[in-house]
């Protein structure tokens, strides 16, 4: 397949494209960083660049502005959004223009689409609650749903916090643990719905393939975890001496908005879709999963 990725540059982005170039498919990288393009995998820095007649068959959208890169100010705030909007966007104008449209569009969403619902648990048709996480992925999923106006199969992929080594959430998660400290935040009951990176490069690829499957698909593991229950898990593959939860209000204090909504709040998600579709998860639980980053 030719499949055009945004983000490629990215913790799940670089996983992707390796297993996908090793798969046999050629890959186009949108991205603003300056890399060399190869054999297999084409660099480039505007859309514009793509002719109308390019042949592709699949697009990848994985591209935003990090929502732990800085603090929840409203600028902030606004930049996260827009960088998810924008680049969205732009994916739109170009497959409005190709002459041969994609079969498929994979657009990245997160399960901050679903709000807080304490310990329900949430499939892909789970209530939702207000707030920013929330309304980023509504708008976001909206602009990518456009692109069925086109004919094009447009699968929505709400991702939970993708876990591997070499970079990502684990590295901050584990950072206490790596000194001896274990710990959770605030109470340590908010739900936190992970997933192992390769499961997340292995339901990419399972979605291309199933050409019958389309709309929202929550990308985590079939078993979420409390934060006292990740740090229960951590502790039996890091030494640790002391136990100190962090106190809510520290968090508050130190993070500000994006404590409340990301960190001290969560969702209990479970992959309903992906498995009435027949995916296998190869890491179903966090002990299995820290066990192979370990």
């Amino acid at each position: 397949m030719n499949i055009l990725i945004t983000g490629g540059t990215g913790f799940i982005g670089a996983a992707l494209i390796d297993s996908l170039t090793a798969s046999g498919h050629r890959i186009t990288v949108y991205t603003r960083q300056f890399c060399t393009s190869t054999a297999v995998c084409r660099y480039l820095q505007n859309l514009d660049d793509l002719a109308d007649d390019t042949q592709l068959d699949a697009v990848i959208n994985l591209a935003g502005a990090p929502l732990a890169g800085s603090r929840w100010t409203e600028r902030y705030q606004r930049e996260i959004l827009a960088s998810r909007l924008d680049i969205t966007g732009d994916l739109l104008l170009l497959l409005h223009r190709l002459t041969h449209k994609p079969r498929v569009l994979l657009s990245a969403s997160a399960i901050g689409y679903y709000g807080h619902h304490g310990d329900e648990k949430l499939a892909e048709d789970g209530a939702v609650s207000a707030g920013f996480s929330h309304e980023l992925c509504r708008q976001w999923e909206a602009l990518a749903q456009q692109a069925t106006s086109l004919g094009i199969r447009v699968c929505l992929m709400r991702l939970g916090v993708v876990l591997d080594s070499g970079g990502g959430a684990i590295m901050e998660m584990a950072r206490p643990f790596e000194f001896g400290v274990a710990n959770w935040l605030g109470d340590g009951r908010q739900w936190l719905s992970w997933v192992h990176r390769q499961d997340v490069v292995n339901a990419v690829a399972f979605l291309l393939e199933h050409e019958e499957l389309e709309g929202p698909f929550n990308i985590t593991a079939p078993e979420p975890v409390t934060s006292k229950g990740f740090c229960a898990v951590m502790k039996q593959h890091k030494r640790t001496f002391i136990t100190a939860p962090v106190p809510a209000l520290i968090m508050r204090i130190l993070i500000g908005p994006m404590a409340q909504e990301l960190l001290l709040k969560g969702q209990r998600v479970v992959p309903t879709a992906l498995q009435a579709a027949g995916f296998d998860f190869s890491f179903a639980s966090l002990d299995e999963a820290l066990a192979e980053i370990y």
